[in-house]
């Protein structure tokens, strides 16, 4: 569109030079003509190059396209005081060129036309201005609703946070306080009985520290997430925890996890731990076959129990195989849940893992 202006007032100028100066095309007024429009493309860069041409065509040849495109020009950018000038210098030099005068009698006189398009200029600089204050606006409004947004969302972490604290910490360290008081006296136990509240002291009070860990990350400030706990304990402790209660575990576990970013082996441990969690409630005393091979390419976590012994539910379960499949869909990873065929229940989850993956990341 500009590059089509300049071409149609260079053309319309360059005719007008031409019938002025007798028909002829190769002469001095219109090669002023063509290079004032052809200066006309360096008025974004420096107005002065185009602006001095136009003046001098439009005092000297009476031609007043290049004028009128450098005014509007100075307008829109809201400099009155060179459009003023330079309409005032044109004008002036006219004077002394009676045979091109800008000034011969009309219907509209000889200066509308110069204010018409520097108020035009002005109107267009107007509304760039506007859209240019509207489009900052609505940027700020942006800014504004995502501090907004992350305020709530810190708010509702604290919320969370205070709710969590209520319900579970005091519970679990009234149940941490009574299974220290009965290790107290395990020796008038019988020794199962015994390796049971040691075992029940030991979980209630890993849980205790763990609801603690993710407590400080639901109130950190910065929105930096839960923090790792301060140590995790391996999968072959899960597995001795599993055979101490008496339920009977085969597991083969390869490849090295110490590799994998720690939410990827914090995936795969919650896996293992909710798979032999779910075959101890819904199917005691039965066999857990666990297979866990770390990657790259990818990790696979395969659990799978046999028939067990049927037991009464007193209350919905399923929530936590919810919570891995948020996790594991968090991870790009896919899980995969349900019978398996022989009466019992099989997991199947597969993770993807990184192509430059450390521990420490």
């Amino acid at each position: 569109m500009e590059a089509a202006l300049l071409v149609a007032v260079s053309l319309l100028s360059g005719q007008e030079a031409y019938v002025r100066a007798g028909g002829v095309v190769l002469s001095p007024q219109v090669g002023a003509v063509l290079l004032a429009g052809i200066a006309l493309a360096w008025r974004g860069r420096n107005l002065a190059v185009a602006a001095v041409p136009a003046v001098l065509v439009a005092a000297v040849l009476g031609t007043v396209l290049p004028l009128l495109v450098v005014l509007y020009s100075c307008a829109k950018r809201g400099r009155l005081v060179v459009a003023a000038v330079c309409a005032v210098a044109a004008m002036g030099g006219n004077l002394l060129q009676p045979q091109h005068s800008l000034w011969g009698t009309r219907v509209y006189g000889p200066l509308l036309l110069l204010v018409a398009v520097v108020a035009l200029g002005m109107w267009a600089g107007g509304h760039r201005r506007l859209v240019a204050s509207l489009a900052a606006q609505v940027d700020q409004l942006r800014v504004e609703r995502e501090l907004r947004a992350e305020q709530a969302r810190l708010t509702e972490r604290g919320r969370v946070a205070a709710e969590l604290h209520d319900s579970l910490a005091h519970s679990l360290s009234v149940l941490a306080l009574h299974t220290g008081a009965l290790q107290r006296h395990s020796a008038e136990l019988p020794p199962q009985v015994a390796d049971r509240i040691d075992l029940l002291r030991a979980t209630s009070t890993e849980a205790l520290r763990d609801l603690r860990d993710v407590l400080a990350g639901l109130r950190s400030p910065d929105g930096g997430g839960v923090p790792e706990p301060r140590r995790m304990r391996d999968l072959e402790a899960l597995f001795a925890e599993a055979r101490a209660a008496g339920q009977p575990v085969a597991a083969e576990v390869s490849g090295d996890a110490a590799e994998l970013p720690f939410s990827h082996r914090l995936a795969i441990y919650r896996l293992v731990q909710e798979a032999l969690t779910n075959a101890r409630k819904h199917a005691p005393g039965s066999a857990v076959r666990v297979r866990v091979r770390h990657g790259p390419p990818e990790s696979t976590v395969d659990v799978e129990n046999d028939v067990g012994a049927p037991v009464e539910r007193d209350s919905p379960s399923g929530y936590g195989l919810v919570g891995l499949a948020e996790r594991v869909d968090a991870l790009h990873g896919t899980l995969e849940h349900g019978p398996s065929g022989t009466g019992g229940w099989r997991l199947s989850a597969r993770i993807p893992a990184p192509a430059h993956s450390s521990g420490a990341a």
